[in-house]
């Protein structure tokens, strides 16, 4: 069964940073794309950043640029999402994804999900 879980939420304030991870298990994604969305409350779930399979490709969203990165470690089927200068609109249950396909870098039609986990940013 392919599990993906995230960790690494939390409540920060403003201006602040936090590091969320995602280990995948049940099989390996070394050859997929890897990617994390977002849900604010009332809102739908967002593309935040995607990352090819060998790391060496990255998208985001114009929303998150310059101040989130995504990496992974394929060894260890994880992936990785540095938020720096966190603002108050960044507040939402981030969800960490991955792609059946292998070998290419997309912002949607993702197969396999997370539970999410929570990060909250306070003014």
């Amino acid at each position: 069964q392919v599990q993906l879980v995230e960790s690494g939420g939390g409540l920060v304030q403003a201006g602040g940073s936090l590091r969320l991870s995602c280990a995948a298990s049940g099989r390996t994604f070394s050859r997929n794309a890897m990617a994390w969305f977002r849900q604010a409350p009332g809102k739908e779930r967002e593309f935040v950043a995607a990352i090819s399979w060998s790391g060496g490709n990255t998208i985001y969203s114009d929303s998150v640029k310059g101040r989130f990165t995504i990496s992974r470690e394929n060894g260890e089927d994880t992936v990785y999402l540095q938020i720096n200068s966190l603002k108050v609109e960044d507040t939402a249950v981030y969800y960490c994804a991955a792609d059946q396909f292998e070998y290419r870098l997309i912002r949607r039609d993702y197969n396999y999900w997370g539970q999410g986990t929570q990060v909250t940013v306070s003014s």
